[in-house]
């Protein structure tokens, strides 16, 4: 009987894999404006953003005191969308809200 060198490939992936660097994350910043409801902001926040109620009220106050206010945090593909998803049902309520993109 012969000896077969048997070679998977597995280590390879896995060396592959380990070189693999953890995405960066990007920070989604609602803006303040004088014209967007508190009520419409609070909606974006829970239903884009997944915050509570209460979270939201808070994150709604502070860009409303502060000028803005810190909606998530994700990969960069995930904010851009984010973004275009807030900017969408603004812009079908004819808000002026606006988001800005800036990595973490």
């Amino acid at each position: 009987m012969s000896k077969i060198k048997q070679h998977s490939g597995h280590q390879d992936q896995f060396d592959t894999i380990s070189k693999l660097k953890k995405p960066s994350f990007y920070k989604v910043i609602l803006l303040n404006d004088d014209f967007t409801p508190m009520d419409f902001v609070i909606h974006i926040l829970m239903d884009v953003f997944n915050h509570t109620n209460e979270d939201a009220y808070k994150i709604m106050t502070l860009i409303h005191e502060k000028g803005s206010g810190l909606a998530g945090r994700y990969t960069k593909e995930v904010a851009e969308t984010k973004i275009f998803q807030v900017s969408q049902l603004a812009k079908e309520q004819k808000y002026p809200l606006r988001c800005k993109l800036e990595q973490d």
